[in-house]
């Protein structure tokens, strides 16, 4: 199993970053594929095989750190191209709500 578990929406309350440049102010550290859990069900193939997918975003992951747990909210695509890659560790920003 790649990701701890597979949801379909964000189970967190909102947190107010919308654009990339709010994330940009969290420091990218190293996460666990395993202790992810996903808040999209859906994967787009042509997203994931594309060779420019981060070409306007940011080059992280986004993740929401809640009562304990650890939400992939964006870089779905990215995180399943390193488990692909036979990578179990991903850099991402994490935004600590626990706090």
């Amino acid at each position: 199993m790649i990701f701890k578990a597979v949801g379909d929406s964000r189970p967190y309350p909102d947190h107010g970053f919308s654009t990339t440049r709010q994330w940009g102010t969290i420091a990218p550290q190293q996460v666990r594929l395993e202790e992810l859990t996903t808040t999209k069900s859906t994967l787009d193939l042509s997203a994931l095989l594309s060779e420019d997918s981060t070409f306007f975003g940011d080059l992280f992951p986004h993740v929401v750190q809640w009562e304990g747990k650890l939400y992939l909210e964006d870089g779905l695509h990215r995180a399943v191209r390193s488990a692909l890659h036979h990578r179990s560790i991903i850099h991402a920003r994490v935004l600590n709500l626990d706090v």
